[in-house]
Formats: structure tokens, C-alpha cells, sequence
């Protein structure tokens, strides 16, 4: 109700540490991530970044004392542009600022542009445990419509460097690409599975604002054939052995991605870098956070100089009815759902609160349930967004939203 008290946490959830590295060879023309293309290579500046980030990095400790850090990720941009020595100087401040859990998953996302076998082993030995290449297609042709910088070999090559030097691999694979057929579509998955690599994430294509292809559209397979890439997709994973565990994810047994499962199963995680938001839990509040977007600005307030640095350009506490949205929006990705506990330890708000909208999903056939688990059916699945309307706030408690 509005005016009430926000909800009560019994317990904090995991915690995950997000590292945004926000520089990329070349913009994509469907990315709205906060990466910026490199005029030159002279012109990144990695030692001062890093510097930056582990600033931010101490400035935060205190809001997340004592918490153990299950995951690491460095995204991007492209963040193997960086040097393994970088990232292992990061790595270590990391160590000494926050307690690590023992065999922590720490991966690091990679462009196939950036692959030398020297570079990548190195990586590994500065303790990343967990490579996510983002291949998107094996056809040179798709390739070049999405405004990729590498080709069909160089996508063939960083995957073999890859099984070189990880246990844990990511493939990102997109579909319903620019005139792809489904046959086009077929081929990239089952490159993908010959390859045996323990993951690969499929994930469609879709034009968002602010982006090049949202200025100038391209020829897109319509739903339905989209719809039979996506079906396609889950079919040939499923009977290679990786399980669909959340919307675009499929893994082999075991090597699902903890640090994304933490997201979907409304964990926190701190985001340190430039554009990197955050989510922190505690007993009486959460809150979200969002740092300076632009690398420059980021990077002057985080200077050495600065004696009261402090990165975070937006923050905010999650309320009550925006609570239930967020966890919904994330958990009801999952294939296997959520518990009805993990409900209430992450929101602090009992299941029978929102009992109307759980009835009306089940109604509309979105949802399985019973006293101990809530999951999407496979309607639920494929039309996620109308599932996740009947939890929408409503309009009239939004005064609560800051409760």
C-alpha cells in the first residue's frame, strides 16, 4: 500500500561482479550496448581505465561488506581487446577488495577479431575460467550484414583457440538474420554443436532504437519463419544433449552460466565500469544504480586526482509492486521456473500476494504451478511478453514504487 513500509528481506541473495569494458573494433549496426568504436588503436586507454575501475571498485566495497562474489563477467564492448596483464591486475585488486568464492565462474566475453593463441592462453592463466565468443554466424554473408569485423575462418579459428585453452566455452549464435533462410539458420546451430563446446547461447534478432538498423531496416524472415529457426534451434540442441534451460541458453549438464542464472534468479551484482548498472540487497531496501555512460566522463571522475570520486550517475530504490515485476521478468525466463522461497527471500513479499495474477496466468495456460514451484509452459515461453503483462505495477500503486 502506498506510505507502507518497503518489504523486509529475511536473507541477501548471491552476489555477481560485473566488469564493463565499453570499447569494440567497430559498432555493429544492431548493438544498443554502451560500446564505443576505437578510431585507432593507439587510442585506448587500458591503463587508465584500469586504474578507474578498480577505484570505482573501492568505493563500493563498503555497500557490500563482507559478501561473498559467486561470479565475475567482463562485458562489453569487446574486453579481450584488453591485455591479459590488464586483466589480471584487475583481477587481483578484485581478490583483495572482496572475498571470492573458491572455483568462482569467471568468463570473459571475446570477438573472433581479436584472437592470437598466445593472447587467449594468457588470459586463462590470469584466471579466467570461462571464454564467451560472440561467433553470431559461421556465413560470411551474414557476417557482412551485421557489420561484423571477422569472417567465416577467423569464426572457425577463435573457436579452436577457444577449446585450446577453456573447459568452458560460450558460443553466441543470432538468428533470423538479414534474407537467412531456415536452412541458413540449420547450418550455424549444427557448426555450433560439431564443435562440442560446453554451451551455446541462440539468440534472436531484434532491432532496437537507437541502433542502425532501427534508422534503416533490413529484410527480416518474417515471425513465422522466425518462429521455425527458433524451434528448429531448440530441437537440434536438445537432441545434441544441451538443455534449454532459459529462453536463449542451452548448456551441457553442469555448465549452465552461473553468472547469468544469478540475473535471472533476481541475485545482485555490481556493475563497475563505464555504463554498468547495478542491483544491491539489503535488509530494508534494494537499489539499482547506473554509472556515467561515456568512457570520458567516467573516466574524470574516477581520475586519481578526484578526491571524492564517485561513478554512479543514477540511483534508485526498487519498490514494492516494481519488485515483483523485475523478479518475474527474470525468473519466468527460466524452463524450470522458480521456487515460491527464492520468491519471497529475493522480494521479500509472501506468494500470495500476487495470487490474482498467478490465477490469471494459469488461466491463459502461461504458467504450472503448485505450492513449492511456479513455471512458464511452453506458451508461456513463446509469448513471454504477454506473460509478463498480467505482472505489470499497477499504474495506481506507483506511489509505493519508492515505499
Amino acid at each position: 500500500m502506498p506510505g507502507s513500509r518497503a518489504p523486509r528481506l529475511m536473507s541477501l541473495p548471491p552476489l555477481s561482479l560485473y566488469i564493463h569494458i565499453p570499447w569494440c573494433l567497430k559498432k555493429c549496426p544492431y548493438c544498443d550496448f554502451n560500446s564505443h568504436e576505437l578510431r585507432d588503436s593507439n587510442s585506448l586507454p587500458e591503463s587508465e581505465y584500469v586504474t578507474a575501475l578498480i577505484r570505482d571498485l573501492e568505493t563500493m566495497v563498503p555497500q557490500v561488506w563482507g559478501r561473498k562474489v559467486i561470479s565475475i563477467f567482463f562485458g562489453g564492448g569487446t574486453p579481450s581487446l584488453f591485455s591479459a596483464q590488464s586483466l589480471d591486475t584487475i583481477l587481483t585488486a578484485v581478490r583483495a577488495l572482496l572475498p571470492l568464492e573458491h572455483f568462482a565462474e569467471v568468463t570473459l566475453e571475446a570477438n573472433p577479431g581479436t584472437f592470437e593463441a598466445k593472447k587467449f592462453a594468457d588470459f586463462h592463466a590470469a584466471g579466467i575460467n570461462r571464454l564467451s565468443v560472440g561467433i553470431q554466424s559461421f556465413d560470411p554473408k551474414h557476417l557482412r550484414s551485421l557489420g561484423r569485423v571477422h569472417d567465416d575462418s577467423e569464426a572457425r579459428r577463435a573457436v579452436e583457440i577457444a577449446r585450446e585453452n577453456f573447459s568452458n566455452v560460450n558460443l553466441d549464435l543470432m538468428y533470423a538474420l538479414p534474407h537467412q533462410t531456415l536452412q541458413d539458420a540449420r547450418q550455424d546451430i549444427e557448426t555450433a554443436i560439431a564443435y562440442g563446446v560446453s554451451h551455446i547461447s541462440a539468440y534472436h534478432l531484434t532491432v532496437e532504437p537507437h541502433t542502425l538498423f532501427h534508422r534503416h531496416p533490413p529484410p527480416l524472415p518474417d515471425d513465422d519463419l522466425s518462429a521455425q529457426m527458433q524451434i528448429m534451434a531448440e530441437q537440434a540442441l536438445g537432441d545434441a544433449g544441451y538443455v534449454n534451460y532459459e529462453t536463449s541458453a542451452f548448456a551441457k549438464l553442469g555448465f549452465e552460466s552461473r553468472h547469468n542464472m544469478n540475473y535471472w534468479e533476481f541475485g545482485d551484482y555490481l556493475g563497475i565500469g563505464a555504463g554498468a548498472h547495478s542491483k544491491i540487497s539489503f535488509a530494508d531496501r534494494i537499489i539499482r544504480q547506473i554509472r556515467y555512460k561515456q568512457p570520458r566522463e567516467y573516466l574524470a571522475r574516477m581520475a586519481p586526482d578526484v578526491s571524492d570520486a564517485d561513478a554512479v550517475m543514477e540511483q534508485h530504490e526498487v519498490g514494492r509492486e516494481d519488485r515483483i515485476f523485475e523478479f518475474m521478468m527474470n525468473a519466468l525466463r527460466l524452463t524450470e521456473g522458480f521456487s515460491t522461497r527464492t520468491f519471497l527471500e529475493r522480494t521479500g513479499i509472501p506468494v500470495m500476494r500476487i495470487q490474482h495474477q498467478l490465477d490469471e496466468a494459469e488461466q491463459r495456460g502461461f504458467i504450472t504451478r503448485d505450492r513449492m514451484r511456479i513455471a512458464p509452459t511452453l506458451a508461456g515461453r513463446r509469448f513471454l511478453n504477454d506473460l509478463l503483462q498480467i505482472f505489470l505495477p499497477d499504474p495506481e500503486k506507483a506511489a509505493d514504487r519508492s515505499s
